[in-house]
């Protein structure tokens, strides 16, 4: 009989786009699941890709600001030896260099005039002011125009200003936190006053310009310059150039020239990998949301198979069909990416403005950049968003387009073979297995992320099966019981559907089991190193920051005191210093200390294996797991990239000492401060090789019954005294913390990091849960003649809401233990192969089974009220009046 009917004549698109939109008009609470899963996940991929584009685009700015725009710049490896004056001499003689001008760099501590103010990290910058216009611009002086401040005498700033010793002249970030028109500098613990007789145009964080020689003396660093900026001649080629001078036979050990902007590109890579793996866990939320859509419209199909049918029977074909299913994806889709770009926007825009472009890394701290919104951008990721939406409906789409017509239209359905799926799904989570033990690709776990896709994704396309062996296996436990035995029965038979109503629940479950075992694991190992590390009572330190080493210092007259001071048994000092090995990476800390504890004679770091032992005639060192990845330095291994930071400057081969020996990585050591790496070596070796006896940091044990706070006073009073300074002025300098105190501040800042991973979580969560619900609510309503049916072999209502109670919970039960099982072997990847390949340190696994077995309750719980609150309104009178449609 259906041979008679033909094809509707005329276009199909519009017919199509009518029943498209009469079934998202129809059902705006389903289908809203999809739209919002998708839409979280585009706004959080886009807003953090919006707020670290801003952050880089500000820190770029700052830098061309501040390092102007040169040809080639010139670097040493060890900032304290300098560039030598003589190579200054001949680069100005050189007939491809048209300007070498000369900069000096150091990082101090300021405060503002008046008692009481905050330490402001401030870098100083020395310039030779007759060049600097033509190198980098934003640094050259505007002295103060006479309305702005005055001397004492009324009269107008000197012009000349600059030239003047003790002269500052600053940019705008630092003249709002430095108020006043002087200025005190720190320079180890003592405060020297400088004026503040103008400003620079340089962007980026406090600031400060000065006359290369004021600050040669103001700091006592002698002739020191820590970097030349060259500027060649019209038509000199810069490679060429560059390779000419550093294959020059007497060129100097320990210098690099290179191109400008190198600092963008490290810290760029620096925090690339922190960048990727937020993008990548937003990804993975939007590929949560892919299997909601895919759960949504395989219902969606299946509860409207025989107008499908119809529709068939009527003339559509099955690549139409097909069309119709894609494009109800693809309006799902468009309108979940358009609401994300704009939800992603506002996100960003927000913690810019509260959080600044950091997102709790630390590698932008301080800014505060503008929101840079890109049009390319949001058509990439809102084009993710669809792309996400459309596979997910590919399988209900072909669902459609096989359908039998005859047979769905009688009402016996379409037997479905999951086989070839279940194959599947074996084969990706094995390839899973394979991909986790590649390496990184261009320094990041590409393969990683692959195979926690594939995990994914094999171990969704394997649950039906999974659920059928595990109801088979439970199901003769209930033989005796109607109602149990109901709701297992109906579960076991159609596993498919149960399949496809927990996939987005096991997706989100997955996801949010494998950040929290990730989590625990980072901070658990995090607790454990800082109890090593931290074994002292009290610490000591004169600089919060890295780069402050330099000046904010501890000189031996105090060292020797503060040791001796009663109440104290003993203590250990500590020198820090960045050292750069390579021009393409940022500075590794270069670390002095005691190694060995004198009581027990253990090393006293928390090292990771084997120590070897070090040959006669070299120089144990003791390097951090990202040593190992950056530099390729090897355990038991000389390691001479060191050695070109400690080439002999005048001082030390004056004394003799014309030669250094080689280094040896004698150890491999735990290190979760630094991420671009560390090099541990003795006290007494440091000392000999740079002659360097200041100390940034010590460490005190305490005899018993020892008032810590009274003795932190006694350690002020001690240097004032040495400092001769007004009571409390150098004593302010010094920063005291217990040990305990430390480990909070670092918990606190761990927390602060892994914020947005919390937030990506309770998000993965939040889908997961309003996707049990959407699908479980689309399944029981669609099931108002079974339950009508059920009512008239006389079971009650409460009965059917028991049964239907029943199948949520053996669902979301088999669904939970799904999603943790996946989430612990995406977790096992993430710990052992993504953090080490991305942020180069390790971690022990550390499952908080309390937490996993919270998410698992949730997610059943959650499913088993959704499917009692549907099943409420399904099984009402209207129910029992459903049987009759068939009647």
């Amino acid at each position: 009989m259906f041979q008679n009917f033909r094809r509707p004549a005329g276009p199909l698109w519009p017919l199509l786009c009518t029943f498209s939109w009469q079934e998202l008009r129809h059902h705006p609470w389903r289908n809203a699941a999809a739209v919002v899963s998708v839409m979280l996940g585009v706004a959080l991929a886009f807003s953090v890709h919006l707020i670290n584009a801003s952050a880089l685009d500000e820190f770029s700015q700052a830098v061309r600001s501040v390092g102007g725009q040169p040809d080639l710049e010139l670097r040493p490896a060890n900032p304290q030896q300098g560039v030598p004056l003589d190579l200054w001499g001949r680069l100005q003689q050189d007939p491809d260099v048209a300007l070498a001008s000369p900069v000096l760099e150091l990082s101090t501590y300021a405060l503002p005039a008046d008692a009481g103010g905050k330490r402001v990290l401030l870098r100083v910058v020395g310039i030779d002011t007759l060049q600097v216009a033509a190198v980098a611009p934003d640094l050259l002086p505007r002295p103060l125009a006479s309305d702005d401040t005055t001397d004492a005498d009324g009269a107008a700033p000197d012009r000349l200003a600059f030239f003047a010793p003790d002269t500052v002249f600053l940019n705008p970030m630092a003249r709002q936190q430095l108020q006043g028109n002087t200025v005190r500098l720190q320079m180890g613990l003592q405060l020297r006053t400088v004026r503040v007789a103008g400003s620079v145009a340089a962007g980026g964080g406090p600031l400060a310009v000065m006359d290369i020689a004021a600050v040669q003396d103001l700091f006592g660093v002698g002739e020191r310059i820590s970097r030349l900026d060259l500027r060649l001649r019209a038509g000199a080629n810069r490679q060429a150039v560059q390779q000419r001078l550093q294959n020059a036979a007497d060129w100097p050990q320990g210098l690099s020239l290179r191109e400008p902007g190198d600092a963008v590109s490290r810290i760029s890579n620096l925090s690339r990998a922190y960048r990727v793996n937020l993008t990548v866990l937003a990804l993975v939320a939007l590929f949560t949301g892919g299997f909601l859509v895919y759960s949504v419209l395989a219902l969606s199909v299946s509860r409207r198979s025989q107008q499908f049918a119809l529709l068939a029977v009527l003339g559509l074909t099955g690549a139409q069909r097909l069309r119709l299913v894609v494009l109800e994806a693809a309006a799902l889709g468009v309108l979940g990416s358009a609401l994300g770009l704009a939800l992603g926007t506002g996100l960003a825009a927000l913690a810019l403005r509260l959080l600044g472009g950091d997102l709790g890394g630390g590698y932008f701290s301080g800014a505060a950049p503008a929101l840079q919104w890109s049009p390319v951008a949001a058509v990439i990721f809102g084009a993710l968003g669809t792309t996400a939406a459309l596979l997910g409906a590919w399988g209900p789409a072909r669902l459609a387009q096989q359908l039998p017509p005859a047979q769905t239209l009688k009402g016996l359905g379409h037997a479905h073979t999951r086989s070839h799926a279940t194959r599947w799904g074996l084969a990706l989570m094995g390839a899973g297995g394979v991909l986790a033990l590649l390496p990184p690709v261009w320094d990041m776990p590409l393969a990683a992320y692959l195979s926690v896709a594939a995990l994914l994704l094999g171990g969704i396309l394997s649950l039906p099966a999974a659920v059928g062996v595990v109801l088979d296996r439970i199901a003769p436990m209930f033989a005796r019981r109607l109602l149990p035995l109901l709701a297992v029965e109906r579960a076991r038979r159609v596993r498919e559907s149960a399949a496809v109503a927990v996939s987005g629940v096991v997706a989100a479950l997955s996801l949010a089991v494998a950040l929290t075992v990730m989590v625990a694991s980072f901070r658990g190992s995090v607790m454990d190193w800082l109890d090593q590390v931290l074994p002292a009572d009290l610490y000591l330190r004169t600089a919060g920051s890295g780069s402050a080493t330099e000046t904010a210092f501890l000189d031996p007259a105090f060292v020797a005191q503060a040791a001796a001071l009663p109440g104290v048994a003993r203590a250990t000092t500590q020198r820090t210093l960045s050292v750069s090995l390579s021009a393409t990476q940022p500075p590794v800390a270069l670390i002095s200390r005691p190694l060995r504890d004198p009581q027990s004679g253990n090393l006293n770091l928390p090292l990771v294996g084997d120590v070897r032992t070090v040959p006669a005639g070299h120089i144990a060192i003791y390097v951090s797991e990202a040593m190992v990845d950056l530099y390729g330095a090897q355990l038991g291994q000389p390691f001479p990239a060191l050695q070109r930071a400690f080439m002999p400057n005048k001082a030390v081969a004056q004394a003799g000492n014309a030669g250094v020996a080689p280094f040896f990585v004698a150890g491999i050591w735990r290190d979760y401060a630094r991420q671009t790496g560390a090099i541990t070596l003795d006290q007494a070796d440091f000392a000999r090789l740079s002659q360097d006896t200041r100390v940034n940091d010590m460490a005190f044990w305490l005899d018993d019954g020892t008032d810590a706070g009274a003795l932190q006073a006694r350690m002020r009073a001690l240097a004032d005294q040495l400092a001769n300074t007004p009571a409390g002025e150098a004593g302010e300098l010094l920063e005291f913390s217990s040990a305990r105190e430390i480990r909070t501040i670092s918990l606190k800042i761990f927390d602060r990091s892994f914020a947005v991973t919390y937030w990506l979580q309770a998000v993965a969560i939040g889908i997961g849960l309003f996707g049990v619900a959407a699908s479980f609510s689309a399944q029981v309503l669609a099931r108002r003649k079974e339950f009508g049916l059920l009512v008239h072999l006389g079971l009650t209502r409460q009965q059917i809401l028991r049964v239907v109670a029943l199948e949520g919970a053996a669902w979301t039960s088999m669904g939970a233990l799904a999603g943790v099982a996946l989430g612990l072997a995406v977790a096992v990847v993430l710990v052992h192969v993504v953090n080490p390949q991305s942020f180069h340190w390790t971690m022990e696994l550390a499952l908080p089974w309390a937490r996993l077995a919270a998410l698992a309750g949730a997610v059943v719980l959650a499913g088993t009220a959704t499917a009692w609150l549907a099943g409420r309104a399904a099984a009402g009178r209207d129910a029992v009046m459903a049987v009759k449609e068939d009647w």
